[in-house]
């Protein structure tokens, strides 16, 4: 979501600039973790042959994400032979969920990132803009001395559950098993040897199972 213009923000003379899911302050460190969502790119000779590399890696990283190869390249040596030059956009300009601007005053883009199904991203999204809204509506001298926060992510704060939730949701729905016969199946598979140990499992499961019923997650029949 764009909340004001983030031109002024890029770096000149930089041939691809990419906003973070994880930024360590440092605009050049390249353990800076790269968010797809939001690039800048001049279009010049260095940056055709970088999207060529980038594209004919996903034979050397097969069933990999884009996000997830270029995050496997951005210390290649084909992108020094090319000399290409790039850059990490600061979260305090190009926040996320993942990691939020906090500056109302510098914010220029929120980005749904750290979050799965469009219908949670939307949700939270909007959110975002309602609390936009309210920021921009104050009169010039309260807003110099607010201190706004952003109510989300709301639903989107389930996202780190999902990669345990994949298989779970795709036994609890497409087998047709019960919420008692799917516990039961999560005992099996990770047996604790202490009651305290299975209500901590219980209530896992209960987180799961809540971020599904919130998030709009949908899965593809197998």
């Amino acid at each position: 979501m764009w909340l004001r213009n983030p031109f002024p923000r890029f770096y000149p003379r930089v041939d691809f600039q990419i906003a973070c899911d994880k930024y360590y302050g440092n605009p050049k460190d390249k353990s800076n973790r790269p968010n797809g969502g939001f690039t800048y790119v001049r279009s010049n000779l260095r940056t055709i042959l970088f999207y060529r590399f980038w594209f004919m890696s996903r034979k050397t990283y097969p069933g990999k994400h884009d996000q997830d190869v270029l995050n496997k390249i951005k210390n290649d040596r084909v992108l020094q032979k090319i000399e290409l030059t790039m850059r990490f956009l600061d979260t305090a300009y190009f926040g996320g969920f993942c990691e939020r601007s906090k500056d109302f005053n510098k914010v220029c883009t929120m980005h749904a990132n750290c979050c799965y199904g469009l219908e949670t991203k939307v949700h939270d999204l909007k959110i975002v803009l309602e609390d936009w809204k309210n920021y921009t509506s104050l009169p010039p001298n309260e807003r110099a001395s607010a201190s706004p926060s952003w109510r989300a992510p709301q639903n989107c704060r389930y996202y780190k559950y999902f990669g345990m939730l994949q298989p779970f949701y795709l036994i609890f729905n497409y087998c047709m098993l019960t919420y008692q016969q799917t516990f039961i199946l999560l005992i099996i598979m990770f047996p604790t040897k202490c009651g305290r140990g299975i209500k901590k499992i219980q209530l896992r499961l209960d987180i799961l199972l809540k971020a599904v019923l919130t998030s709009g997650f949908h899965m593809l029949d197998c």
